[in-house]
């Protein structure tokens, strides 16, 4: 089998028709002058060292070097070897937080921005693993379904953001119940569940759904963001100015960390408990915990290897310049009786 991986370069060998052309030109307007001058035959033996074969050869030399180098450019390629690759590893999901409470400050820049740093640090290690993406607030919703594609993973989560979701609030039980629903069906390998949050669940009962999670073979691993004692909610205006979140009585709203709930649901979902901080989020740890699981395969793939072959076109092509270099235009003294170049055009 054979192939070029690319063929652009090929619109390079039209530069060997215009090398033609200028060379036959130059070879036409040199004899005009040469004609003008005098008779030709007579201007010839008073040039003896001048060789009309040595530029041809040297144009030859010049024209297969270009063209070798242009094939070598577009690396050819021969032959074909089918390679089976069988991928092992588990099945994570990250449930993430994306309610106004995720915007205070109290982790810097704030907790949602810090949370998306570390989780796209934590896809930057990920080699034969599977990762899925929810958001939630009110309800959840799945960002990213279950995949090994990682550079979509980490386009979409640098979008995420509170307005994305219509209904806000913090119901953790939703999240774990879609993340259930995101694993592959079919698939014996251990799944995972990373609930990212400050852990004010008002919707439902959380620590519930962790445990039919367990129940069904998927770990829950929670990270805390936020400080126990909390901060306010900031709000930004159109105008750039700050201001805090405020209840209906006007008092400011105050997101603190629940703990108790976090630790609760990772008690029932089998899994740790980590409480994020300015300097981590818990992302590391929880990464080694993963690569303790037991690995299942994930997929199998059959990929195509073909060996390159343009090493020898380029080598051909940059020793045929090396020629072409050291070939003078005139006889030299020594060698001049040898007709080697002897071509009259």
């Amino acid at each position: 089998m054979f192939r070029f991986a690319h063929t652009e370069f090929f619109w390079g060998l039209l530069l060997i028709p215009v090398l033609f052309i200028m060379f036959w030109t130059s070879r036409v307007i040199r004899r005009r002058l040469i004609r003008r001058y005098g008779n030709p035959e007579i201007l010839a033996f008073l040039m003896p060292d001048l060789s009309n074969g040595r530029m041809v050869i040297k144009f030859i030399f010049l024209v297969i070097a270009l063209g070798a180098i242009i094939f070598g450019l577009a690396r050819p390629q021969f032959g074909s070897k089918l390679t089976e690759i069988k991928r092992e590893g588990v099945e994570i999901v990250i449930a993430l937080d994306v309610s106004n409470s995720m915007m205070t400050e109290d982790i810097q820049p704030n907790r949602l921005e810090r949370a998306k740093q570390s989780i796209s640090k934590l896809v930057e290690r990920l080699a034969d693993d599977k990762i899925g993406l929810i958001v939630f607030a009110g309800d959840a919703y799945t960002q990213v379904p279950i995949t090994m594609d990682y550079i979509s993973a980490k386009m979409f989560l640098s979008a995420i953001n509170p307005e994305m979701v219509p209904k806000q609030g913090t119901a953790i039980g939703s999240a774990i119940n879609l993340g259930m629903k995101s694993f592959s069906p079919d698939n014996e390998a251990s799944k995972v569940l990373i609930i990212i949050t400050d852990g004010e669940n008002h919707e439902d009962d959380a620590v519930a759904m962790a445990k039919q999670a367990r129940e069904k073979g998927i770990t829950i691993h929670s990270i805390g963001l936020g400080l126990p004692q909390g901060a306010p909610i900031p709000v930004y205006r159109t105008s750039g100015q700050k201001s805090f979140l405020k209840d209906e009585d006007g008092n400011t709203v105050i997101s603190k960390l629940n703990e108790v709930m976090l630790n609760q649901i990772s008690s029932a979902g089998g899994g740790l408990y980590i409480r994020a901080t300015n300097t981590r989020l818990g992302l590391n740890a929880l990464f080694d915990e993963i690569n303790r699981m037991e690995k299942e395969e994930l997929e199998a793939r059959i990929y195509s290897e073909y060996e390159e072959r343009f090493q020898y076109l380029i080598g051909t092509g940059l020793i045929l310049l090396i020629l072409e270099f050291f070939i003078m235009e005139r006889k030299n003294r020594y060698l001049k009786n040898i007709r080697l170049f002897n071509i009259k055009i």
